[in-house]
């Protein structure tokens, strides 16, 4: 249980976020903060069982049961780390934020990293790679927002990370899918440990490549690792947690879970360790060109990291027992070198290297802990960083392949370490010593308060102590280790292994760096130098650039403003698809005895007629009320044949669909614009095929006929498996409740989206020269004398209206009824009240509708977790609860859910009636009596009749 409680609690301190920040603003850091130190003192809790007897932690409940997928938890010693990590390091980038940020600034930035925080521990305790997948697509949204939350410059960095990274998560999905379906389990700890599929190479290869895909997007390495310094426009607590010690070691975690069945694999180890030094030199060198602190920082994580995937690659419990150090070493050394930037860029009020110098005589703190992370990140003894870097060095002389290639990859990996203290120099002897420079005289720097540098200290004396006391870590990462290749590890850290290789390359990478160091301490020998003709963004946007021409010149082949021609196309390839079947060999004739009866001969006629009508007829209005006649004999005509839930739905749509149309067609000309004959003769065969094909195929394949075997098993299955007897409610909410749910969701998008349109647009009524406005003191005109039967009728029939919906919606589960049809009644009553107004003020429904859309969806996803309690999302939960009269009433879950769909389509009803149905931009004027036009006549606008126009008699409803 402690596995859930920990995510449970990260799930609640994300949803508390919002009240936290309006209460606290900024120093809402501090109880999310001890939060996360709480979540760290539980997990290091767990170091005895963990890591002491090898016993992972399991939590293990349904998710999807019907496809095998569970939400199974695991914490091994691999696990255990991460976790460690991810609340650890995040417990100090929060107490450090509260002082980062401006006193009075609210924002979302505790919500996204709460959220991010949330994602990466259900990342690394994912022991089922469906959750894994999903867990980690949500680190890369909550990336993107953090990234985007500093404002518009950081709009197109946030983009161009996004779509990387995302990327590397469809490549992860690829894998997922092809591991469930070879080895037909989603379990990870269960597919790690199955041989079988490691056995195909050319399976396990692609496999491979997949991970690897994933793990370079997400950990920055060659030729993605641009997106790490892209993403520095996000803000310094963002870039000090997500890109330096949390997200980019996503990668690294996930290299490390699959090494078990890659290890062996040449292929695996030849792109992680060529790959990971090119990153580790690349980005050494790019770090040493930079003038900006935070950049500099940005380019040695990126070398860093390819430090750790090289490493990875090597294989052996060795090389995992470096790669578990260095992560260690990297997450203090590197969180706190970003908090000491950030401390630069609050303090002095820049982070360019020209602009500063001396800065250690004013922030004696800052420089001393931005030294000793600096230290540390170089490999200088007695910081963990050296430790970290000798087990680097001694894995890499061991590389699996030729013999030669593990002295070239130590030689690689000594001249991005020289690097690695050369920019490391740079960092603290251009900030911090050395003589001002630039304006540096002129700036008022000075030391901050203890708040603000305790967090950096933390983490920089972590890198000392934790360096002076290494052998407390030996259990942790022979664990680490173990899990990571399956094959035990005896490492012994000291700080004093005597005299080996590994020493030797120590002592050669820090002689070089100095040597670099030296020449390049005044900045100039590679700062600003264009080292390479492109850069990565540059390629980036120029692929973007060419995808998206490629792709709108692909769209200009098809793409028209036309609604016909979309109509058309689908339509022609059904009327060609039917016509095949049913030559092919569809069975036409209908069942002996089950013919159609006289009534069904008389309804087709009438909607003959209506449709005929329809289609001549040049009035707008006449054209909507023949459609609405159409539409109410096919509700007839359900209620005929029985479908009474289908047939209320039908009429209570047809009925709503008229007033929103109405609502839209009052601001376009009366009459339909005339077309060509050749246009018409067109249309009408198009029509006419695809009524053909629709008539054809309702009368093949339905008919009075016996009942399928799916009708079968519903009737006789839904009283015992839902409590129900209306077969198309329980079908609805608790048979197929997601699909309900989805469907939920796009109803209340499509809400939001009205909304959204119209106020963005500034969407106003299009007046057309041919309308006028009339007014007058006859009965007709005044809106207060024609409307009020209207308002004496709804003066009653809104509260029954709104009875009948709460009782429709109580009965749905056995008899017609359920939360559709009663939002459609409700809203119903909502548009009577709207119709009956004589004013546009007047007819306002002033209630939050927007709200009311996201409490349906949120009420109806709330009722899909309690299924949890039974085993999965939206399974329906049933209770016979006791009356006081006798009897019982039958309470489900299901009931839960259709309160949402009842409110989500109230909602969406209550959105159209005000964005489509109240002038927007115009006031209300009224004008009781006179007469008045927009043009000098109606016989001179050339109308046959004037119309009446609401935006200023308040409307004729």
């Amino acid at each position: 249980m402690v596995l859930l409680i920990l995510l449970i609690v990260l799930a609640v301190t994300v949803a508390s976020t919002p009240l936290l920040d309006r209460l606290l603003g900024r120093n809402a850091g501090w109880p999310i903060a001890a939060v996360f130190l709480g979540l760290t003192l539980l997990v290091a809790a767990q170091a005895p069982q963990v890591l002491g007897s090898g016993e992972p932690l399991e939590f293990s409940r349904p998710w999807m049961p019907q496809i095998g997928v569970e939400l199974h938890l695991r914490m091994d010693g691999l696990g255990w780390l991460f976790t460690m990590l991810v609340t650890g390091i995040g417990a100090l980038i929060m107490a450090y934020s509260t002082r980062y940020f401006p006193p009075r600034r609210r924002f979302g930035f505790y919500f996204l990293m709460t959220l991010f925080a949330t994602a990466m521990s259900g990342l690394v305790l994912a022991d089922d790679v469906v959750l894994l997948f999903v867990f980690w697509e949500l680190t890369t949204i909550a990336s993107f927002y953090l990234i985007g939350l500093s404002g518009p410059s950081a709009s197109r960095p946030a983009i161009r990370t996004f779509l990387l990274t995302a990327m590397g998560g469809l490549a992860l999905l690829a894998a997922a899918v092809l591991l469930i379906v070879r080895t037909g389990t989603s379990q990870l700890s269960v597919i790690l440990a199955d041989t079988s599929w490691t056995e195909d190479t050319g399976f396990v290869s692609l496999v491979a490549v997949l991970v690897a895909v994933a793990v370079f997007t997400k950990s920055a390495q060659f030729p993605f690792h641009y997106w790490l310094p892209d993403a520095m426009a996000a803000s310094t607590p963002v870039s000090a947690y997500l890109h330096a010690a949390a997200m980019v070691k996503a990668g690294i975690y996930l290299a490390m879970r699959f090494t078990p069945a890659f290890g062996d694999l040449l292929l695996w180890n030849t792109l992680l360790i060529v790959l990971g030094l090119t990153t580790a030199v690349v980005g050494a060198v790019f770090a040493l060109q930079q003038h900006d602190l935070k950049r500099l920082a940005a380019f040695s994580t990126v070398s860093q990291l390819g430090f750790l995937v090289a490493v990875i690659g090597v294989g052996t419990p060795e090389a995992l027992v470096a790669a578990a150090v260095h992560t260690v070493a990297h997450a203090l050394f590197k969180s706190a070198l970003f908090m000491s930037v950030g401390l630069v860029d609050i303090q002095a009020g820049t982070r360019d290297l020209r602009q500063l110098g001396g800065l250690r005589r004013r922030m004696p703190v800052t420089a001393a802990l931005a030294a000793l992370a600096a230290l540390s990140m170089a490999g200088i003894p007695p910081l963990l960083g050296f430790i970290s870097k000798e087990n680097l060095f001694e894995a890499f002389l061991h590389a699996p392949g030729p013999a030669w290639f593990g002295p070239v990859a130590g030689a690689a990996a000594v001249g991005a370490a020289a690097f690695t203290f050369a920019y490391s120099f740079r960092f603290v002897y251009g900030a911090f010593w050395g003589e001002p420079r630039g304006d540096a005289e002129e700036r008022t720097a000075s030391e901050a308060r203890p708040s603000f540098w305790l967090p950096a200290m933390t983490a920089s004396l972590g890198g000392v102590l934790l360096g002076l006391t290494v052998p407390i870590l030996d259990t942790m990462v022979n664990e680490v280790a173990l899990n990571a290749t399956h094959e035990a590890a005896d490492a012994h850290l000291l700080l004093w292994h005597g005299l080996n290789a590994a020493l030797g390359m120590s002592a050669a990478a820090v002689g070089l760096g100095a040597l670099l160091a030296w020449r390049s301490r005044s900045g100039d020998a590679l700062a600003g130098r264009d080292l390479v003709p492109v850069t990565g963004v540059w390629i980036f946007e120029f692929l973007h650039e060419g995808i998206v021409r490629v792709g709108r010149r692909t769209g200009d082949l098809t793409r028209t403003d036309s609604p016909a021609f979309h109509l058309g196309v689908p339509v022609v390839l059904i009327i060609a698809l039917a016509s095949v079947v049913a030559v092919v060999g569809l069975d036409l004739p209908p069942v002996a005895g089950q013919t159609a009866m006289g009534l069904d001969w008389l309804l087709v006629g009438l909607m003959a007629v209506a449709v005929g009508a329809a289609v001549v007829t040049r009035s707008r209005m006449a054209g909507l009320a023949l459609v609405g006649v159409a539409g109410f004999t096919v509700a007839l005509w359900l209620f005929f044949l029985g479908a009474f839930d289908v047939a209320l739905t039908q009429l209570l749509v047809e009925i709503l669909t008229v007033v929103v149309a109405v609502l839209v067609l009052r601001r376009l000309p009366k009459k339909f614009h005339r077309v060509k004959r050749s246009r018409t003769a067109l249309t009408a065969v198009i029509a006419i095929g695809a009524g053909l094909t629709a008539a054809v195929g309702a009368y093949a394949l339905t008919g009075r006929r016996e009942i399928s075997a799916a009708g079968e098993y519903f009737l006789g299955n839904a009283p015992e498996d839902t409590g129900g007897t209306n077969v198309v409610n329980t079908i609805l909410v608790d048979y197929r409740a997601l699909d309900t749910f989805g469907e939920l969701v796009v109803l209340g998008v499509a809400g939001l989206i009205i909304i959204a349109v119209l106020h963005s647009s500034g969407l106003l009524p299009v007046h057309s020269s041919r309308r006028v406005v009339v007014g007058g003191t006859n009965a007709a005109y005044p809106p207060e004398d024609n409307t009020v039967l209207m308002r004496t009728v709804g003066r009653f029939l809104m509260p029954l209206l709104v009875l009948w919906s709460v009782y429709l919606l109580f009965r749905g589960h056995n008899e017609p009824g359920g939360g559709f049809i009663a939002g459609l009644v409700g809203g119903s009553g909502f548009a009577l009240l709207y119709l009956a107004a004589p004013s546009d003020d007047r007819a306002r429904i002033r209630l939050a509708y927007p709200a009311i859309i996201g409490a349906g969806v949120l009420v109806a996803a709330f009722s899909g977790f309690l299924g949890y309690a039974d085993g999965s999302f939206l399974k329906p939960l049933h209770a016979e609860i006791p009356l006081a009269w006798g009897g019982y009433f039958h309470f489900t879950t299901a009931l839960v859910f259709d309160v949402g769909v009842y409110l989500a389509v109230v909602g969406v009803l209550l959105t159209a009636l005000n964005e489509l149905g109240l002038e927007r931009g115009e006031g209300s004027v009224r004008e009781p009596e006179g007469f008045r036009t927009d043009r000098p006549s109606a016989q001179a606008s050339g109308d046959d009749a004037p119309a009446l126009d609401g935006s200023t008699t308040g409307g004729n409803r």
